[in-house]
């Protein structure tokens, strides 16, 4: 995949097919370690400890009509070339949590993507499911409940093409104040 956008926005998909009623994102920026830490959450059905050992294997799935699945494996894949590293927790009944580490000078990490059009879309495509989003450096803090949005909203649909334009702005300005400067394809 060409952006860490569209890895999160697989790993969200899965959620979805989990079951999840709650999804949640976090992007961390450690300038001293020169690190992006991407995690993704999900309150979904979860795997048993056999699927949790095949699940970086692009040749298991639970997928009936594929017998592939490089999702995670790509993603897996994508961390480790940039120089960081990737991990994957789930317990049966409880969910599952991605963790994906990029160096964020190493020339083989992949551009951030467009993260806000990943939330905002999912946001308005899953109106049942909570999306959360964090974003993190330093001292600088942004989260995005598609919750607290609807409750705002009240009657009005997140799917309403108005809602989705301006939780995409939203989140767009956000990523510019938190990341710009920091990631050097997010210009502030």
């Amino acid at each position: 995949m060409k952006d860490i956008a569209l890895h999160i926005l697989d790993i969200m998909q899965n959620s979805t097919a989990a079951d999840a009623s709650l999804i949640w994102v976090r992007l961390l920026a450690d300038r001293e370690k020169r690190l992006l830490e991407v995690v993704i959450g999900d309150n979904g059905c979860g795997m048993d400890n056999e699927m949790l050992a095949r699940v970086t294997d692009p040749f298991s799935t639970t997928r009936k009509t594929r017998k592939v699945g490089l999702g995670i494996p790509l993603f897996k894949a994508s961390a480790l070339q940039s120089g960081g590293n990737f991990e994957i927790k789930s317990q049966k009944g409880l969910g599952t949590t991605v963790t994906a580490r990029f160096m964020i000078d190493n020339i083989d990490r992949p551009p951030l993507g467009d993260v806000s059009g990943v939330i905002a879309d999912m946001a308005a495509a899953y109106p049942e499911t909570e999306i959360q989003l964090m974003l993190e450096y330093e001292n600088k803090r942004f989260e995005f409940s598609s919750r607290q949005i609807k409750a705002t909203l009240g009657d009005v649909p997140l799917s309403e093409y108005a809602v989705i334009k301006w939780m995409r702005e939203y989140i767009g300005e956000a990523i510019k104040d938190i990341f710009g400067g920091v990631l050097n394809e997010i210009i502030s």
